[in-house]
This record gives structure tokens, sequence and C-alpha cells, in this order.
């Protein structure tokens, strides 16, 4: 089903001259539904996604999720002649994340703060937008970013996620709200909403974030019609002893010690789900523990079922089919959300049903999506806290240094994984799957009753004889049948785009310093470099109108800031403006966005006296509550450089961390979280990276 070939010669362009030119999009086109009749997608039309190849009806384009295209007017002969046929302005200056859905000539999409705009794909017009107003509080609430994934488009309705954890029902044709639910179990808890919701069966699937502040992770289904609850899925157990809200409960608590932290301990599915309809199988990967280290979650260890897992439900009922998990009593936020690919391909003689993944634990899985069985795995970046996945038992087998109860590691790969949320792509053309991977490292310590430690900056310390990659980001072509890699780039940051492949030959990606990028799908040949001045680390997607093919992108760098900048051009030098670009052949020139004024030098700052174990627990403090958004160091390019703070800022310091006189700007109000003595030590803290920076240039 999922490899399904196109007879090409039997459908032309009206222009083409051979059979390589590709679908007819241009007759299908014609018979587009005007913009009155938007968003009318139904099951059929997504499991037959491949019959009018000009949408992009779903957020993998279709439930297998491959985002592989099977157009084919733009390719690897023209592909250099790309350029921008429109942008349009989103709004934000943060990370932008979403998958664009494109249905008969209508793209729906989302920005910052779970914004959602409705455009023309053909000229980027807007036709409508929604803001659902979240509260600007809730974002100390989340550990990655103001960000959200994408909407669904269903039987005339567009369906969000909202950051305070709503779903929300809007009409496809102007934007005003039909229903709008609470998702949430306890609006008191750090729960979130970034994903894109799936429909499947007419019912709306979504989970929640927050397992690093340990919520208790589950997934809802929800009746697309009208918004009621129809089942809801825990991924662990409330107490090791029940009452369990259903069965799987009570063999998930048998692998938690007695004495856990319930109910919190994580799990939560914040991202990737796929679905067969021939099976009948709903797929969704759960996240990390709740905290982090299992000798503090679970102290007598346990595989802590379902952290870290892929499921296989039943739709209809939530019945849970069968699980894998990746990383059994995850101590080193190892998730199994990262995307998940579903595909037939042919291993060792017959073809399989299967499901990959290349999950942030450093090995790329493929599953008998039937059953659950391993097939393979193998590591596709470089992973040092297990040895290999023991292919009878499906267990991972560990090292020395994946172990930091007693002794701080530096453990590859790092919390933010060898792959993260950025989706791949597996083109049927060439059977590879085109992989964002990242090769970094992380230092893990006993961080106590914390859930983040940074740890040491004396990385060489914990080396040894340790031969560890340069840190970098890569584009990886996989083989998932050999299990090897095929070719990669190599890209100067670690957190760039998700990528896109298509029946003509290429691959898109967009990169963090502003470049993006098509090569060739066999090779890796770069075939266009197009520096668009805004970094990228949303997914591509292409769609055609008239019989035009478009590729598009949203533009605009963010997410945790703990990712590192190096070789960041577009973030430095240009401001992070962003936006919707829709490229095409022999389209303009891309003009960039308006330089950034260049920060000048650090000043003297104001002196602070404090002792070393004030400073020291207000480093501490402000790794815990600012960091993710800050940079662990006071420094991101996306928000105010606090080592950069003047004197009349630190003279209103607390009023700006505990009365939240700047919330509109998105800084919330930490009255409840942090004491006034805490914030004294933040401020500490902050001041003496101030003094080291001042220090430093005088040198």
């Amino acid at each position: 089903m999922y490899q399904k070939q196109l007879v090409l010669c039997a459908i032309l362009f009206a222009s083409a001259m051979a059979c390589n030119k590709g679908p007819d999009v241009g007759a299908k086109i014609a018979a587009q539904k005007s913009h009155s009749d938007s968003g009318h997608v139904n099951t059929q039309r997504i499991i037959e996604a491949d019959s009018e190849p000009e949408n992009w009806l779903a957020h993998g384009r279709d439930y297998a999720e491959q985002r592989f295209s099977p157009l084919t007017q733009i390719n690897q002969s023209n592909v250099h002649r790309l350029g921008l046929a429109w942008e349009t302005p989103a709004k934000s200056a943060r990370g932008l994340e979403a998958t664009p859905i494109v249905v008969d000539g209508v793209m729906y999409t989302t920005s910052t703060w779970s914004k959602v705009i409705a455009l023309d794909a053909k000229n980027g017009a807007v036709l409508w937008q929604y803001d659902p107003g979240v509260e600007r509080a809730w974002a100390k609430k989340l550990c990655c970013d103001i960000v959200n994934r994408g909407v669904a488009v269903w039987q005339g309705k567009v369906y969000v996620g909202t950051l305070d954890g709503y779903l929300i029902a809007l009409d496809a044709q102007s934007g005003s709200v039909l229903w709008r639910v609470d998702t949430l179990i306890d609006r008191q808890q750090a729960y979130s909403i970034t994903g894109a919701p799936r429909i499947i069966k007419g019912k709306v699937i979504i989970g929640n974030g927050g397992a690093e502040y340990a919520v208790r992770g589950y997934i809802n289904a929800y009746d697309a019609d009208n918004g009621e609850l129809v089942w809801r899925f825990f991924t662990v157990p409330g107490s090791a002893t029940g009452p369990f809200e259903h069965p799987e409960l009570a063999i998930a608590a048998q692998t938690w010690d007695k004495n856990s932290a319930f109910p919190g301990l994580g799990g939560t599915a914040w991202d990737s789900i796929a679905y067969d309809p021939a099976l009948d199988l709903l797929y969704v990967g759960t996240g990390n523990g709740g905290p982090w280290p299992q000798h503090i979650r679970s102290p007598k260890g346990g595989d802590n079922l379902y952290l870290a897992s892929i499921l296989a439900l039943r739709p209809d009922t939530g019945e849970l089919i069968w699980h894998y998990q990746t990383t059994p009593g995850d101590s080193w936020d190892y998730t199994a959300t990262q995307h998940m690919i579903l595909a037939d391909i042919k291993i060792a003689g017959n073809v399989r049903k299967v499901l990959m993944q290349a999950p942030k634990n450093g090995f790329f899985y493929v599953i008998d999506r039937s059953t659950g069985e391993l097939i393979s795995a193998e590591k596709y970046v470089f992973a040092n806290w297990a040895e290999s996945v023991d292919k009878t038992t499906g267990r991972p087998i560990l090292t020395e240094f994946g172990d930091y109860r007693h002794q701080e590691k530096y453990v590859f790969p790092s919390a933010a994984g060898g792959h993260n949320w950025h989706p791949m792509s597996y083109s049927q053309n060439t059977g590879l799957v085109y992989v964002p991977a990242r090769e970094a490292g992380w230092v893990h310590n006993d961080a106590g009753d914390r859930w983040f430690e940074w740890g040491t900056n004396n990385i060489e310390s914990l080396i040894g004889d340790q031969v560890i990659p340069k840190t970098a980001g890569y584009l990886k072509a996989w083989d998932p049948v050999e299990q090897k890699l095929a070719w990669q780039i190599e890209l100067p940051n670690t957190w760039n785009s998700g990528v896109l492949s298509t029946a003509g030959g290429v691959v898109i990606h967009g990169s963090a310093d502003g470049h993006f990028y098509a090569v060739n799908d066999h090779t890796g040949g770069v075939l266009l470099d197009i520096f668009v001045g805004t970094g990228m680390i949303a997914p591509p997607i292409t769609y055609a109108v008239d019989g035009e093919q478009f590729i598009a992108i949203m533009a605009g760098w963010g997410g945790p800031a703990f990712n590192t900048l190096k070789g960041n051009e577009a973030l430095l030098d240009y401001s992070n403006a962003g936006r919707i670009m829709s490229f095409k052949l022999d389209g303009q020139t891309v003009a960039l966005p308006t330089p950034v004024p260049a920060r000048g030098q650090f000043f003297k700052p104001p002196t602070v006296v404090a002792s070393a174990e004030v400073v020291e627990q207000g480093r501490k403090d402000y790794v815990m509550h600012c960091g993710s958004c800050h940079g662990m160091y006071g420094s991101v390019p996306m928000l105010p450089d606090l080592r950069r703070l003047s004197h009349a800022k630190h003279a209103i310091f607390k009023n700006i961390v505990l009365e939240g006189i700047l919330e509109e700007n998105g800084m919330p109000n930490f009255s409840s979280d942090i004491s006034s003595a805490n914030v004294d030590g933040i401020q500490a803290y902050l001041v003496t990276l101030s003094q080291k920076a001042f220090m430093a240039q005088q040198k």
C-alpha cells in the first residue's frame, strides 16, 4: 500500500515532453474546490493521497508519515531554477516548527503562541487568522519555546492544540471557533501542547508535553464533530497499587518501584503519531521520565513502562495491542516521541510491514508494525551509553558511560538526542530515510531533586580514552535495510530543519544558519543553495496549484535554548524574521531580513556582593527556571542577552521576575516558583557572567 508506484506516463503534464515529467497535477487542480468549500478532508482522501499529489492533506502528507511527494515538476535537472514565489510574515521572532497543511489551494499553518493562519497557497494572501489568546504566563511551564507543530484539517474543520492545553476546532472557511475543550487533567501542573493533532477514524488524537516537570503522560481521543472525549490512555500508572484507569496500567505498575514519585513520572506523548488503516493500528511515541534520573524517579529500577516507548493502539478504543520500549528505565531524556515512518520494504527476501524510528537514543529502529517485533537496530550517530541492541530481547546493552549515579559522565547522544522532533523523510525511489541528525554529548550527574543539571565545564576530564565526534549537525541518508549510512552532509549547527523528499529526485532541507538546500537523493550532492537569512527548523512540504509545483517552509529559528549557535550567520547577523516561504521554478530572489545591529561591547556591570554559595545556588536556579529560554549561560540571540542587562534593568530585576511587569513580552511572573532570596542569587549569577564577559574584552 505504501509502496504504490504511479504510472507516470498515463498522467502527463499538458506540457510534458516525456514520460518522466510527472503526475498531471494541472488537470486535477483545475477541478479544485473553491475557498468557500474549504477543508473537506476525510479518511479515504488521506489513504489515497498519492492520487491527488497537489495537496498535502495530513501532517506527514499521508497516514504513513513518509513525507515523500510524487510530484516531479521540480526535479534534479531544474531545481537550480527555484526562486521565491511568495512569503508571508508570521509575526514572530521565535521558533516556528509547523508543517503546513494544503487542501484544495488553501494552506493552514500555525505560528508561535498557537496562532492559526489560513492562506491562499498560490500567492500567500492571508484568508483568515485566529489567536487563541494563550496566557503569556504559561511560558514558564514550557521546556522548549512557545512553539506549535501545526494543525489537522478534517471535514470542513481545522484543529489546533494550544500551549495552555486546549483543543480547538475552527471553521475551515472563516476561522471561527466551533468548539473548545480542555485536555488537561490538572491545570496547576506544567502541561502543554506543542504537537499537531491527527484525525483517525473521526477522532482527534492529541497528547501533551511536560515530562521535564514530572507530569503524568497520557493520550486523548476526541470526537471530531463535537469535542467529546472518547478515550484516554495513560502512559504511566497513577500509583503502584491502583486503581488503574485501564488494564495496561496494572502491567506497567509492576515495572516501577512501589516507592516511585506517583502520580507524575513523565511519559508524555508530545509529538509523533502514525496510522496503518489496513492493520487499524494507531502508533504513538512516548517521552522521557520525570525527573530524568531513574534512581530518583524509581529508586529500585525497573523498565518503567510505558516511558520511551512506541505504543500500538486500537484507535476506536485506545486498547494497547503491543508496545516496544526503546530505552528501558530511561535516565537520559531519550524520548521515543521522534518521527515514525511506516513503509513496506524488502528485508532478507521478504516484504515486511515496518515502522522506522530514529529516536533520541542514537539507534535507528526497524520494527514489524504488525507485532512490535524488533527487526534491527543500529547506531546512526555516536552513542556511548549502550554498546548495541540485543536482537533477541530488543533491549540495549548498557555501558559504564550511561551510569551517572555516583560520578558525572559525558554521555552521547546529548539530552537533545541524535535526532529530535524534526521530521525525517522516506523516499520510495531510493529506499533511504533522510534524517536531520546531530552529534553532541551531554554531562549528566546526580542532580538530587532537580530534573536538570548542566554539570561541569571540564569536559576533557570526562572523555578519558573515548574517541568522540565533533559537535555538528548532519543530514544523513540512512539505508534501513542494510542499517548503514549511504551519505551525509555536515552542517555547522546541530538544530536544523525537517526533511522532504520527492519523486523528482530531490531532498529539501533547511539549516539553522539560513540556507535552503536541495540535494540529490542518491548522492547528497548539493543542487541548490539559497541563503534566506533566517534559520529553519520546521519541515518543508510541496504542493501544486494551477499546474505549478511549490515547495514551502516556515522560517524562524528557536526551540530549546541550549542548542549550539556555532556558525549561525542567519541568527547572529539578521533578525529572526518568522515567515512562511514558498518557492517555485523561476521565482524571485529572496530579500534578506533586517540586519541585526551590532551588540557592541560589554559595559562594566553593577557590583553585587554575594558569597560563592549564593552564586552557585543562583546558577542552579537560573538553569532550572530560566536557562531553557534564555540560554544556559545567559545569552540567546532571539531574546535579550542577560549578560548585557543595563543598570536600569538590574534595578528593576525583581519587578521583572516576581511581578511580571514584562509579561506581555512573554516574560512570566515567577513569584510562585522562586523566592525573593533566590532571585537575588540568580541576579548575582548573571552579574558574574557579565563580569567575565567584560573582563574578557579588556584583554
